[in-house]
């Protein structure tokens, strides 16, 4: 059977207007209630009506106010005056919430062309930043569907950008706004996230992070992560894995594992962690993270956020520390290092938090993997308390206890002796009942029980 097209129904603005004239002309309709009528109807049509302006026939609309402006000073010689940064900053403002459709009406009447059209001409002077940092957070928003970006793509928004970043060394706030613009056009967009990397943008970064330490630029983490997200389901392969060893052939993991050292202290340390675990693709990179310091920085961390209450630290450490043990030479480092006990005692002082509990248990689980030694040292640091506690205190939080499965599974298979501690302290009832709550428990509860030794295991 052929797949059914979804693909919603369009309507240009001039139709859809002409439909709101005729309720009028035709049928007698007040202008508000003709154009209620309109929007009704071609919604129950499943017509999209994203980008189109549905104000009623006399009133103005403020975003097609604020394009206007911008084409007419467009043309002025002295485009960069206060008026120029105050219509920028309307639009900012207008396309602020991503609920209202600003965003769409502006960039289905060309917002995005005109914008790219004012940043190719302003120049890197002192007294152009004011108009270049409105400029750029207007079209940070504008960029929010395929379509936007495929225009930004085709205004030859990357290479504009792109300058940009290099006439802008210095300027944190010029930086900021374009890593930020970087982020929004390459967020599910393919061809973009390439146009950037073929712009070398990748050294860009490396070398804006050499240049900004401690604070870094915000915005910049948000740009790695996008470029190295496979998010545009329109391809059926993505490149962004070439990109992440391309960023780490250049010294992105140096960069990074640096970042970290000033520990929790620092406000890069959630976005430098995050940024790290996409760049960790492979073996060799998670091996160099670990010989440049990674793990024992990453340790470090874990325990002053569980001493400092500072959960969010927590868990991003957690998630980081899953990557690198893909590596089962760094999988040996951190148990060798105390990682179990730092991991067990963080779920003491994260108890009553299973949020923090489900990374925890996911870092044992993959510690565990393959690994007897490993597993029977999670038992001994109290691995299996947790589960029985954790899973027995929190039964709806379905992903903690799919985590727990998990984790119970690893520490099971190839460990007899675990299997009879687990089953001794009653794990078992705990697992079914995550299986039959949960749905997403059903396959990692029936494993657990399963490697258990458990002959009916698939009841």
């Amino acid at each position: 059977m052929a797949p059914s097209n979804t693909t919603p129904r369009s309507i240009s603005q001039e139709a859809f207007n002409e439909l709101v004239q005729e309720n009028i002309d035709d049928l007698g309709m007040e202008p508000s209630e003709a154009l209620q009528d309109a929007i009704e109807t071609l919604t129950l049509q499943g017509v999209d009506l994203s980008g189109i302006v549905t104000s009623a026939p006399g009133e103005s609309n403020p975003v097609i106010e604020c394009l206007e402006n911008m084409k007419r000073l467009e043309s002025k010689t002295d485009a960069l005056d206060d008026e120029t940064v105050e219509v920028f900053d309307k639009l900012t403002e207008l396309c602020g919430d991503a609920g209202n459709g600003n965003a769409s009406i502006a960039t289905k009447n060309g917002g995005v062309q005109l914008i790219c059209s004012f940043c190719s001409k302003i120049t890197s002077d002192a007294g152009s930043h004011r108009a270049l940092l409105s400029a750029l957070n207007a079209l940070a928003l504008l960029l929010h569907d395929v379509q936007s970006t495929g225009t930004f793509h085709n205004s030859n928004g990357p290479r504009i950008i792109v300058g940009i970043i290099n006439d802008n060394k210095q300027n944190i706030d010029v930086l900021n706004s374009s890593f930020r613009v970087v982020a929004s056009a390459a967020t599910g967009d393919e061809i973009v996230k390439e146009s950037f990397m073929e712009l070398k943008v990748d050294e860009l970064i490396v070398e804006m992070m050499s240049i900004h330490k401690n604070p870094g630029i915000q915005s910049l983490y948000e740009a790695i992560r996008v470029l190295l997200t496979p998010d545009d389901n329109r391809v059926v392969a993505s490149q962004v894995y070439g990109y992440a060893r391309k960023f780490a052939k250049i010294g992105i993991t140096d960069a990074l594992v640096d970042s970290l050292h000033t520990g929790l202290g620092s406000t890069d340390l959630v976005s430098a962690c995050i940024t790290l675990k996409a760049i960790a693709v492979n073996d060799e990179i998670c091996k160099s993270i670990a010989e440049k310091g990674g793990i024992d920085i990453v340790l470090r961390c874990i325990d002053d956020s569980g001493e400092q209450g500072n959960k969010d630290v927590a868990k991003v450490c957690c998630s980081l520390l899953s990557k690198l043990a893909g590596s089962d030479t760094n999988k040996n480092a951190i148990v060798e290092k105390g990682g179990m006990d730092k991991l067990i005692k963080l779920s003491a002082r994260y108890a009553d938090d299973p949020s923090v509990l489900q990374e925890i248990m996911y870092i044992i689980s993959v510690l565990s993997l393959r690994s007897p030694e490993n597993a029977a040292r999670a038992i001994e640091a109290g691995a299996g308390d947790l589960a029985i506690q954790a899973m027995q205190k929190f039964p709806a939080a379905h992903q903690m206890q799919r985590n727990s499965c998990l984790m119970i599974r690893n520490l099971a298979v190839r460990n007899p002796e675990n299997r009879t501690i687990l089953l001794n302290n009653g794990i078992e009832k705990y697992i079914r009942k995550a299986k039959q709550t949960h749905g997403n428990c059903k396959d990692a509860a029936t494993d657990a029980l399963r490697d258990l030794g458990l002959d009916s295991y698939n009841l």
